[in-house]
């Protein structure tokens, strides 16, 4: 490998050297992947460039590892999938990724080109299958350009607005070969109108109730000092979503978790920030406030609703807003509001969260974890109800600590997203948190946990059902079918024939030192707690 000018670097390489070398000068240094005789060249050049290769039990949990290698350090995260159903079985994650805005980059073996139509093994088009759900999909047929296509797949998955791109390799396209990529940093800032943000600056002056709701792509532009500037000039306070959770502490004077409500009912003005209006957001509708939108690209404005848009890369949006001087109202009688429902809404949780009843209510699950989590402690999500749950009560402090399932809702993410939780950030608690449902998808990839020598804490909410599906079924028709589990399953016996430690949990007063045990573990550890299957999520709508 040798640069040969100050804009490219030249590899004298097959292929699958010159991807993985395009990778690794974004900083990418982990390949999540499920072994398959097409892919072989990537991990020959892993090999041979430093490259770690993480393997899973199933291609789903590869390509959801790699895309929270991406939300955990904002880099683009990197799937190696075996041709056919190697790749097919990544979809649903590949999916996910396109919903949540994460820079994935998955990249396929394919059947040789040279025997295409022969019925060679695995033989299957997948780029119309992936395009779709990818920034962009495309095969590499020229050996010589592979490393520059997967530089720019790349240089694509994180161009806003960010995303999944998708290459597949013929395996005749890893015969002796060279090529050249650039090293230089080619993505387009979004830079907003300076006039548009003036404007926006100048309506949350005037508001008298504003709020900010901050969503992932203010993670996305790493923007949390801008955000905290912006709030605190104009004297904003700040709700989040998604990977916005932690870019302002949980614990800052204009973070609020527990007063979101008082958004429909008394904000005169929301300002959204880098997350779609859609129905986590009951659309972007808002009681009678007036709604704003930030947004980092074009194609990312609303469509439904016509609302003040401002199209720009978070950082400088924010920064504009914290360099406003001019007049504003006060809005400290509307902080002091929200901070007293918040106090009381605290209050309410306390007895929640120390309940003692029998059978666990799953609020105290989250009142004993609440009390051990650290500050950067890592916090996933995967599954209904008991994850809904880790929504009102986790808070998180900073940012890329909350990694949840995303507006998609497919869930069996969780182990993949530990698995990469704990490659990225060794020192650091991960906390997965499933629903008993949601366990079934892919807990079988605590054996890749094991082999990897990767401790992670798992929580399983155990209430022998599908509560998101059995409880409004009941609602509504009065009667339910397709929604029970075997009750009181010991999947912290899977975990234990896995390889990991695990127990039960019938007791509410035993969830604590449950707890306790996990995390001194040193290996896997499901604390399995058998929950209410009567306790009903306080939800207003399952599908928006």
């Amino acid at each position: 490998m040798r640069n040969t000018a100050q804009t490219s670097t030249h590899i004298d390489g097959h292929a699958g050297q010159q991807a993985v070398a395009a990778m690794l000068s974004f900083g990418t240094d982990v390949m999540f992947t499920l072994n398959g005789a097409h892919i072989w060249p990537f991990y020959e050049a892993a090999r041979d460039q430093g490259m770690q290769v993480v393997d899973t039990r199933h291609e789903q949990t590869a390509t959801f590892a790699a895309e929270a290698y991406a939300k955990l350090t904002r880099r683009p995260g990197l799937a190696a999938l075996t041709a056919g159903p190697g790749i097919t079985n990544g979809v649903s994650a590949v999916t996910s990724a396109w919903f949540n805005g994460s820079p994935l980059v998955v990249l396929g073996g394919r059947a040789p080109a040279l025997r295409w139509g022969s019925g060679s093994l695995q033989e299957f088009d997948h780029v119309p299958v992936m395009r779709p759900i990818t920034k962009s999909s495309a095969t590499v047929n020229d050996a010589a350009s592979a490393g520059a296509m997967v530089h720019a797949a790349a240089t694509f998955s994180l161009t806003a607005h960010r995303g999944p791109t998708f290459l597949d390799f013929p395996l005749d396209t890893f015969g002796p070969s060279a090529g050249d990529f650039p090293n230089t940093d080619q993505r387009p800032v979004a830079v907003p109108d300076a006039g548009k943000v003036a404007e926006l600056a100048a309506l949350i002056a005037s508001a008298e109730r504003p709020a900010f709701i901050v969503g992932s792509d203010v993670y996305w532009d790493g923007a949390w000092e801008e955000l905290a500037a912006a709030a605190t000039n104009l004297r904003v306070p700040c709700f989040f979503n998604g990977l916005g959770r932690g870019v302002l502490p949980a614990d800052h004077e204009l973070a609020f978790l527990r007063t979101r409500a008082l958004l429909k009912g008394r904000a005169d003005l929301v300002v959204v920030l880098g997350t779609p209006l859609d129905f986590r957001l009951g659309f972007g509708r808002f009681g009678n406030a007036q709604v704003a939108h930030v947004v980092d690209a074009e194609n990312q404005r609303a469509q439904h609703v016509q609302v003040p848009t401002v199209v720009g890369d978070s950082t400088l949006v924010l920064r504009g807003l914290a360099d406003y001087s001019g007049s504003r109202s006060d809005h400290e009688s509307w902080i002091n509001e929200l901070r007293a429902a918040e106090e009381n809404g605290r209050a309410a949780d306390a007895v929640l969260l120390t309940a003692d009843a029998s059978p666990i209510k799953p609020s105290r699950i989250y009142g004993e974890l609440g009390k051990r989590l650290a500050r950067n402690a890592v916090v996933i999500c995967d599954g209904g109800d008991f994850a809904s749950y880790a929504g009102k009560f986790v808070e998180v402090f900073e940012p890329g600590c909350w990694l949840d399932t995303g507006p998609y809702g497919c869930l069996g993410n969780g182990p993949g997203y530990a698995i990469a939780a704990r490659v990225v950030r060794p020192s650091s608690q991960i906390v997965l948190l499933l629903g008993d449902g949601a366990a079934g998808f892919s807990l079988m990839d605590v054996d890749s946990m094991v082999r990897h020598k990767l401790p992670v804490v798992m929580i399983v909410g155990n209430n022998g059902l599908w509560g998101l599906e059995k409880h409004p079924m009941q609602a509504i028709y009065g009667w339910d079918i397709a929604c029970d589990l075997q009750p009181s399953l010991r999947y912290d016996d899977v975990v234990k024939a896995l390889g990991g430690a695990g127990e039960t949990v019938s007791d509410p007063a035993q969830i604590g030192p449950a707890l306790d045990r996990a995390f001194a573990a040193g290996v896997p550890y499901m604390v399995n707690v058998l929950t209410d299957p009567t306790d009903i999520y306080p939800r207003t709508s399952n599908l928006g």
